[in-house]
């Protein structure tokens, strides 16, 4: 396996590189970041999927029989629109397909979507019936739609991530991770809040599952990438035994919602404050995701919830 991957400096990519670096393979980075890990650059091209010349020039040099495609502008800002802030989802993505289809090479491509293409509410009743949530997922709609449309002549497959957690996840060990091992996180009481988490460990499991499986299993599927979902109180509570040793405290919603009204008022005179009124609308708001087609197809993914809190615990003492 000649493996090209896109955008793999990043949280996601790190943890991918380190598991694809141990199996027999060749292994290339495509990035215009540095990776996280030092040891990673050793499998990194300085690359701008945006320069269609460039990445073109660098997969016929390369000519990967694998592409998986997660290079993309991630964070959340509603303060822009898809044109404006996430041309490298649209447009960098289309470069990345024609590249694809002009490498004869290529047997296989995973393109990265995310669960946002379908925000919290209900499920999709089929893959393309979207109703994105965030501007960031209406660009991943587009990476979808041009994905289908590109017509490549490899076995492609579309993944949705969930909430991804894990080593390497520098936002959580500065937010909630931070926040529980001190003992200040306060959960809502009442009716189970279901999420669909993920642990990266799994989520790169089930990409090389996809790598490698019978053709027909994902050849033009779509499939949401995670943890079968949970009460997030399972997860916040593995992190506080595990980072504490004590269960992550429980609170009436009522309180809560005070504490965000405090946050509110602190972010109108410029202090940063840990609880906002959004923060707890989305700690109590539901996220469902249909997890059983990805499970079927590829089976049981092999961490348990307590040994991905476990690994990433090892990485935050070492990071």
């Amino acid at each position: 396996m000649r493996l090209l991957v896109t955008g793999a400096s990043g949280f996601i990519g790190t943890n991918f590189v380190e598991h694809f670096s141990r199996l027999n393979c060749e292994l290339l980075n495509m990035d215009i970041h540095s990776p996280l890990n030092p040891e990673h650059e050793r499998f990194w091209k300085k690359v701008d999927i945006m320069n269609p010349a460039e990445l073109g020039s660098v997969f016929s040099e390369f000519a990967p029989t694998h592409v998986v495609h997660m290079a993309a502008r991630a964070e959340c800002d509603e303060n822009t629109t898809v044109e404006e802030g996430y041309a490298v989802n649209t447009i960098g993505t289309e470069n990345v397909l024609n590249a694809i289809k002009n490498t004869g090479s290529v047997e296989r491509a995973i393109i990265v979507s995310t669960q946002y293409v379908c925000g919290p509410g209900r499920l999709p009743e089929h893959d393309e019936d979207y109703f994105p949530h965030t501007v960031y997922g209406q660009s991943k709609v587009i990476t979808e739609q041009l994905t289908r449309k590109a017509d490549l002549p490899c076995v492609w497959t579309l993944i949705r991530p969930t909430n991804i957690w894990g080593p390497w996840h520098f936002r959580y060990q500065q937010e909630a991770w931070r926040v529980i091992k001190r003992g200040f996180y306060l959960h809502p009481a009442g009716d189970p809040v279901v999420r669909s988490y993920g642990y990266v460990g799994n989520i790169v499991w089930q990409m090389e599952q996809m790598l490698k499986a019978p053709v027909e299993k994902v050849d033009r599927q779509v499939f949401y990438v995670g943890d079968r979902p949970i009460d997030i109180y399972e997860w916040v509570d593995a992190f506080s035994m595990t980072l504490r040793t004590q269960h992550a405290r429980k609170v009436p919603r009522l309180i809560l919602r005070m504490i965000g009204l405090v946050g509110d008022m602190a972010g109108w005179v410029g202090v940063k404050f840990p609880l906002t009124s959004s923060r707890v609308r989305s700690m109590t708001q539901n996220y469902l995701t249909p997890m059983d087609k990805t499970f079927d197809a590829l089976g049981e993914p092999p961490f348990s919830l307590k040994q991905g809190a476990q690994q990433t615990a090892e990485w935050l003492t070492c990071a």
